[in-house]
């Protein structure tokens, strides 16, 4: 089980991997309105990047910019796809590069009756896949102890990349290695030439604390927490949101038209700003064009 899970640590092919309603909680925030509020819906993607969002320190939001290819283990063959269908849909609908059948996992869900012990498992055989040395590419040492001891129903950890936008190359030093030679094409104040790509994902769900739920809101769930930074313990309860899945799982029907929103403004938004204020700011005015988009008439 664990050398499946280590496919994602050590790039090996992973073996299922390819490219009326409940009333709502008065307290969370519901944008289903046709009429587009620009100014409410910037101060709540501003909000929500400030609460749920968790960038590296001292990085901007990430996103996949390489292609992604999803993996499952330890699931039944028709669920294991179900879950990398969606979640590739939904990258898809993104305009994220979606892995051929057959590729090397880099976003990997691996499910297991221990969460908590698998987590210890993986970091203790390979650490450094973890723990890669630097902030800039994943959260704090409190947080991965966090990953291995707490009790939740869905872990996870990403791993990130500040790379030039120019070839795509790293753009940081890791312990023991000489610094990147990075040549500067176009001088500025306000873009910079490096940006942030997600690089690795890895997902342990608890299937213990998950059992009865049906695989279509897993599998959304799957795709919030795989496509951007999301804080694990964050307060996202006022939001309208997969993220409430399991403190509200009856309210809760799949990914959201706000998360979609958040997502295709993430996916959307100029990423190379220096002022990282100023990046979040463009995610947010990315945020209320796609709401825009989504409220305008279709044509016949």
């Amino acid at each position: 089980m664990i050398g499946l899970a280590l496919a994602l640590a050590l790039g090996l092919p992973s073996p299922q991997a390819s490219p009326p309603p409940p009333p709502q909680d008065p307290t969370a925030v519901t944008l289903d309105d046709v009429v587009v509020d620009a100014r409410g819906i910037e101060l709540m993607a501003q909000a929500f990047i400030e609460d749920v969002a968790a960038p590296n320190r001292r990085r901007g939001l990430a996103r996949w910019n390489t292609p992604l290819c999803v993996g499952v283990a330890n699931l039944q063959r028709d669920v294991a796809q179900a879950i990398i269908d969606r979640v590739s849909d939904v990258a898809g609908d993104l305009d994220v590069r979606v892995g051929e059948p057959g590729c090397k996992a880099n976003a990997l869900i691996v499910a297991t009756d221990d969460g908590a012990g698998m987590a210890r498992s993986l970091v203790q055989a390979r650490r450094r896949s973890f723990d890669v040395g630097s902030l800039q590419m994943m959260q704090t040492s409190s947080a991965l102890e966090a990953f291995q001891s707490d009790d939740r129903p869905v872990r996870w950890w990403q791993i990130s990349m500040p790379v030039n936008s120019v070839n795509g190359e790293r753009a940081i030093r890791l312990p023991g290695e000489s610094p990147p030679v990075i040549f500067v094409f176009a001088a500025s104040r306000l873009v910079s030439q490096i940006r942030d790509d997600m690089n690795k994902v890895i997902i342990i769900v608890d299937m213990d604390d998950v059992s009865g739920l049906p695989v279509n809101k897993l599998a959304d769930y799957m795709a919030m927490v795989t496509l951007a930074q999301i804080d694990d313990d964050a307060e996202s309860a006022r939001y309208d949101t997969v993220l409430n899945l399991f403190d509200t799982p009856e309210r809760v029907d799949g990914l959201t038209d706000w998360d979609m929103a958040y997502l295709r403004g993430l996916y959307s938004a100029e990423q190379n700003r220096i002022n990282l204020n100023a990046q979040a700011r463009n995610v947010a005015d990315a945020v209320v064009r796609a709401r825009r988009e989504a409220a305008a008439p279709t044509e016949e």
